[in-house]
Formats: structure tokens, sequence, C-alpha cells
């Protein structure tokens, strides 16, 4: 969205006193704000309206958050909003399996409102330092993506690439031939300081190869470093 109008956030969460915690600081923000209290009345508003981000707790009555955010990614209209997971739990499993399922991020509560607001912000940020061509457009072999639309097609099938999966993508492509470190790719597409946190590459890459199918040999793993596209 640009010009005047507001990007919508969807707060999940059961506990009022932290969605109205949230909302207050969102919406001085500048963002439109609404929210639900369990799992099946998120799903009844996101059939009502558009949201640019969600803002999911993990536990959560009728449907919880691993849950919810499955039947996200396998629906194809809601299958690229923005997911950051809320949790309470800060086992690394508990974030790897918000990560597998197609969370784009997790902060752990008790969490500071300042970095939920910057992690939002850099989740909406669909910007990143590229050489990407005036059409939009950088291909490698049969894979082509296109940053306008926010595609990513290869030998003609659409993937269903999550926001950060895209992101994540785009780069490795632009940059084809060059190994780029966990941390930087950390750096440009999550956009904030993500220090000890590099499993959520390694996370996503995964979901990336698993999409890619047959050319999984597209992104080659460069041990102890990062990776690169070829």
């Amino acid at each position: 969205m640009c010009g005047g109008v507001k990007l919508r956030i969807l707060i999940v969460e059961d506990q009022l006193t932290i969605v109205e915690f949230i909302q207050f600081n969102l919406e001085a923000e500048n963002y439109e704000v609404d929210y639900a209290l369990d799992g099946e009345q998120a799903i009844e508003k996101i059939k009502e309206h558009d949201f640019d981000l969600i803002l999911l707790d993990l536990m959560l009555p009728k449907i919880d958050g691993i849950t919810l955010t499955k039947l996200l990614r396998k629906n194809p209209e809601t299958a690229k909003i923005p997911i950051i997971m809320l949790t309470a739990k800060s086992t690394e499993i508990d974030k790897v399996v918000g990560l597998e399922v197609g969370a784009d991020d997790y902060i752990t509560k008790p969490f500071s409102i300042r970095e939920l607001i910057a992690r939002v912000k850099a989740l909406l940020r669909r910007s990143t330092v590229s050489d990407t061509d005036e059409s939009g457009v950088v291909q490698l072999g049969d894979l082509v993506i296109n940053e306008k639309e926010f595609t990513a097609t290869l030998k003609g099938k659409e993937l269903e690439l999550t926001l950060k999966e895209f992101l994540l993508l785009k780069i490795l492509v632009e940059n084809r031939g060059t190994v780029l470190t966990r941390d930087f790719l950390l750096d440009k597409v999550w956009g904030y300081d993500y220090i000890g946190e590099s499993r959520t590459v390694d996370v996503h890459i995964r979901h990336i190869r698993r999409k890619l199918g047959d050319d999984v040999d597209m992104i080659k793993t460069v041990r102890g470093i990062g990776y690169k596209a070829q």
C-alpha cells in the first residue's frame, strides 16, 4: 500500500490487555489495527478484510497459532501475508516450529514495544538493496523473479513463497555466484539486529529448497559461511 492508505495489521492474542497495549502503540505509528481474541475469530476477520501483516500469539483458544499459520499458508489468498509469531515460550524448538510452519518472524514475551514496532516495520518494508533491472525482473535459468509483482515462477509455474522466502530468494539470485553470509542475509532481509538467530535463515532456505523441488541445487550451502545461488 502507498500514499495516504494506512497499512492494516491484525493482532491475534487472547489477552485483551496485551492487545490494547500493542494496538495503542501501532496506531501511534499510523497503522490501522484490528484484533481477534481466538483463532476462529481471526479466520473470520481475515475472510472479511485484507491485512498487510498479522501478529499471532502461539497459544490461542480454539485454534492455536501453529495450526492457524498452517491454514493461512495453505490458502493461496493468505499464503503471502507476513506473520510475526508472539510466544511466551523461549526454547529454540518452539521458535523453529513457528518458522517451519511458515511464520516470517517471532518475538518472545515479554518484549519491548520498540523492538516489536521495529520488527513490524522491517517486515513491512518491501524493498531491499538490489541490482534488479528497471523491469523488476531477475532470472536464473528457469527461475524468474518479478520484484514489482512479488512473484517467483519456475518453469512457468508460480512458487508459493512467503514474503521472507521471496526476499531471500531474490537477493540470492541477484547475487548469483557470490557467497552471502547468514549475517548479511539477516541484515538485508529482516532489516534489524538478529545476532544469534542465524537458524532463521537456515529454516527459510530449507522451505525454499523444498518448493524448488528438482531444482533444489540452485541454492548451494557453503559450510560455515552461508549460501549462494548458482
